[in-house]
């Protein structure tokens, strides 16, 4: 990603509730974690995670730590003050309450968007995103992590042109001439 403004993630979904909807759940008290199955959506404010599956567990403190693996297990979540979304994907997803790390695992990717438009993408086999001090790190893991997006498996960065939308000249309004001068005789 390349340097700009620090813009961290939503400061309001702190203070949010945690709403997760599966098609099944089983609590173990004694361990104090939580299964979640099918077509798993975990919704924080404006975090959203989504998987076939979440283990999900919370502190003394009522912090929340969740894995959720899917094909992929997905991750978007609205950086705070201005119109962006960190996205991103992965064959697990490790989400730190406490610390607001996430760490994408197997065939990871993950993209920065202004509305819709992608302005930074990242792949690689593990990426850690800290949504505090919007640090991210990247490890490739060869061939076995290769994707139809970065075949080699390689860290794969890439960073769009910035647009600086020129805004469109105003408009001249024509007006009709006042006088039309005769063509000179040839």
């Amino acid at each position: 990603m390349t340097a700009v403004t620090p813009a961290f993630a939503e400061k309001a979904d702190r203070a949010k509730p945690t709403q997760i909807d599966s098609d099944a759940m089983q609590y173990d008290d004694t361990k104090q974690t939580t299964v979640f199955t099918g077509n798993v959506t975990l919704t924080k404010g404006t975090l959203v995670i989504r998987g076939d599956r979440l283990v999900l567990r919370q502190d003394p403190e009522g912090y929340q730590y969740g894995t959720a693996y899917g094909n992929p297990a997905t991750f978007r979540q609205k950086r705070d003050g201005i119109d962006q979304f960190v996205t991103g994907l992965g064959q697990q997803l490790e989400y730190d309450g406490k610390t607001e790390i996430v760490k994408f695992r197997d065939r990871a990717q993950v993209k920065r968007l202004e509305r819709e438009r992608v302005t930074d993408e990242l792949h690689g086999n593990l990426i850690v995103y800290d949504s505090r001090t919007e640090f991210i790190s990247v490890e490739s893991g060869g061939a076995r992590a290769a994707t139809p997006e970065n075949p080699g498996g390689r860290v794969r960065v890439i960073i769009q042109p910035r647009t600086t939308e020129a805004p469109a000249p105003a408009a001249v309004p024509l007006k009709p001439a006042e006088r039309i001068a005769p063509a000179p005789a040839r």
